[in-house]
């Protein structure tokens, strides 16, 4: 039990980094609370505030795999080297195309709603 807790608390550390020191992540925390806020707001029903949620949850993931390849590459490599920016990059690409899916769902769910109170 000791070090399920313990990894447990690794967890919340890696979170806590993550939060703190990425720009990037605490804008899509800012932006996912957005979107649930206005979710609830609009009461979009159960199924697709459970899609805007694993979108957001998608988003976050690989905000936080891009930001361990990061931080492991810059260990590895701490100079420039043209492969560890492919990966640095296409580790960026996976935020971007989560991202991009979050916004599409975020538009296919809010728009019906949003259209209603502005005819």
């Amino acid at each position: 039990m000791r070090n399920l807790l313990k990894s447990f608390g690794y967890a919340l550390t890696g979170l806590r980094y993550v939060i703190r020191y990425e720009r990037n992540a605490r804008i899509h925390l800012l932006i996912a609370f957005l979107a649930l806020i206005l979710g609830l707001e609009l009461r979009i029903t159960d199924a697709q505030l459970a899609a805007v949620f694993f979108a957001i949850l998608i988003v976050f993931l690989a905000e936080i795999i891009n930001t361990a390849f990061e931080k492991t590459l810059d260990l590895v490599s701490p100079g420039h080297h043209p492969q560890v920016k492919i990966v640095k990059d296409m580790a960026a690409g996976a935020v971007l195309v989560a991202a991009a899916g979050a916004v599409i769902i975020g538009l296919m769910i809010y728009t019906p709603y949003l259209v209603k109170l502005f005819p």
